[in-house]
């Protein structure tokens, strides 16, 4: 048989040759501001591969990049990755000093910015040595002063295109060299660095186009508004090419109103992102009466999604929503729900290519693997092996990576994510699962988004905390939400203390920071705003 390497670039390829004329667009606040079909994009990205080639970068090196869902950020990722280099994401949400650990440690030598987030370039090009280059992408130099002080030569995505673009070969390296590179958000500690390969990401992408997963072809319109920074965009910047879908990129709004109309605008049949933006939108929309009319789906991932949320998306949209579970260490799809089936909690099933299990505390697998919760370890070709730089591989002796998730199976193969096993709960010496609980004060349709954090308690060592954000225009009504938990959990398992807050934090990845909620319980902060 042929010898064909599962590089990247053959997606964007198999794009402008076949679906030459299929849109990418992007856009500002809701507003379309640039449209380019796959072929005259391919040609650019190509080309901008050779104006990376001429800083000097070769086969191997990181490139970063930092900036929203644009079309300029679309054509970095594949004139790095198609020209064997490594495009290494950075979250601009991340605090400066951990995104310097990441660039120092990957040994940047270019960092291609939205210019937007030149204040942030400014603070982080005297902390990280490597850092020769500056590409300025989505909008103009002139717009940002200051950069011309920096002791980094400055371009702006353009600029370097016309003046040192050329024609470069890709994919001319093994499918095993490295294309990718990903850092954990950092909120449980150390950031780790996850190494994507283009057959990792490659094998990846085909698992996520199967009928049971996320199923898009080339007659859908996708709205990625999950950031491109956050592990491959969900693969989304490889799937859309690969079928030929049109791709819309909302850029770095991402708020009710703005996806609203653009999803409207654009027509577009498929959604992806976390369930807070959803939130932002279905509220935008019973504000003003609006109505989406070409949606068909809409993807969660990032954390559990309540069913009170899933049913109000499915009642207000007439969508079928998909629920799914992945982690940056798996590319990242881990399991979906498959499009034809009823919605539910669960996080769905694993598509071909993914084997699970489940353990218990000391790594034992299970010897009944439905049914019971379970320390949930995973093993796949786009699962990490070993972390960036790291010394050992982060593997048991079967090869099975452990996420860190308490989870069950049930007898249809449906995984649900029962919560982190470090955010488990010891009280009296017993164990309390604050997933159970959110999941069950999460229905109340008055809840907006909950969470449960444990405190220090001098006689049972810690207690749970229900802290809550209300739905907007809504109450609540802490003895209803308690007597809600009686008889589904433990009554010692129901919290002693009942809060709610304004906003809850969330993490640079767009999961509730239950680090802050524990810093902010602890400074006092969070008393002040209600509850019992």
């Amino acid at each position: 048989m042929q010898a064909y390497s599962l590089t990247i670039d053959k997606f964007l390829d198999h794009a402008a040759k076949w679906s030459g004329e299929r849109e990418i667009v992007t856009a500002d606040a809701g507003q379309p501001t640039r449209r380019i079909g796959y072929a005259a994009l391919r040609d650019r990205s190509n080309r901008l591969s050779g104006a990376l080639l001429s800083l000097g970068l070769g086969p191997g090196e990181r490139i970063g990049t930092m900036a929203w869902n644009t079309q300029h950020h679309f054509e970095m990722y594949y004139a790095a990755m198609g020209a064997g280099l490594v495009c290494h994401t950075h979250n601009p949400r991340l605090t400066v000093a951990h995104l310097a650990a990441m660039i120092n440690e990957a040994e940047n030598h270019a960092l291609a910015v939205s210019y937007d987030l030149a204040p942030l370039v400014m603070e982080l090009v005297p902390r990280c040595p490597t850092l020769e280059n500056i590409i300025l992408m989505d909008g103009k130099a002139d717009s940002v002063s200051g950069l011309d002080r920096l002791k980094a030569e400055i371009w702006t995505h353009e600029a370097l295109l016309a003046g040192r673009g050329a024609p470069s070969r890709w994919g001319d390296f093994d499918e095993n060299a490295p294309a990718g590179l990903c850092y954990t958000s950092g909120t449980t500690g150390r950031p780790k660095g996850v190494l994507y390969t283009h057959r990792s990401n490659y094998l990846h992408t085909l698992r996520a186009l199967q009928a049971g997963s996320m199923a898009v072809t080339g007659s859908d319109v996708i709205l990625a508004a999950v950031p491109m920074f956050h592990a491959n965009g969900w693969g989304l910047p490889f799937a859309a090419p690969a079928v030929g879908a049109k791709l819309v990129l909302p850029g770095r709004h991402t708020d009710g109103a703005s996806l609203a109309r653009l999803m409207r605008e654009e027509g577009v049949t498929v959604a992806v992102g976390v369930q807070t933006v959803w939130l932002g939108v279905l509220d935008f929309l019973d504000s003003t009466g609006g109505e989406l009319p070409q949606l068909k789906r809409v993807l969660i991932g990032g954390s559990k999604c309540p069913d009170a949320l899933i049913r109000r998306m499915e009642e207000r949209l007439g969508v079928r929503v998909q629920t799914s579970w992945g982690m940056t260490e798996l590319s990242p799809l881990g399991t979906i729900a498959p499009a034809d089936e009823a919605s539910s909690e669960s996080s769905g099933r694993p598509p071909m290519g993914l084997d699970l299990k489940l353990t218990d505390v000391n790594g034992v697998a299970l010897k009944q693997q439905r049914g019971p919760v379970g320390h949930l370890k995973v093993k796949g070709a786009s699962v990490v092996a070993r972390y960036f730089k790291a010394e050992v591989d982060a593997l048991d002796a079967e090869g099975y990576f452990d996420t860190g998730d308490l989870a069950t199976i049930d007898r249809d193969g449906n995984l649900t994510i029962c919560g982190r096993s470090k955010d488990l709960i010891k009280s009296g010496g017993e164990w309390i699962n604050p997933a159970e609980i959110e999941d069950i004060v999460g229905r109340d349709p008055a809840v907006g988004l909950v969470a449960v954090i444990g405190r220090t308690d001098e006689k049972w060592g810690e207690r749970p905390v229900l802290i809550m954000e209300p739905r907007r225009g809504q109450s609540l009504d802490a003895e209803a939400l308690l007597r809600s938990l009686r008889g589904k959990v433990a009554d010692w398992w129901i919290p002693d203390q009942v809060l709610w807050i304004e906003s809850m934090p969330l993490a640079a990845t767009g999961k509730i920071d239950k680090n802050r909620l524990r810093a902010d319980y602890a400074s006092g902060s969070i008393s002040a705003h209600g509850g019992k």
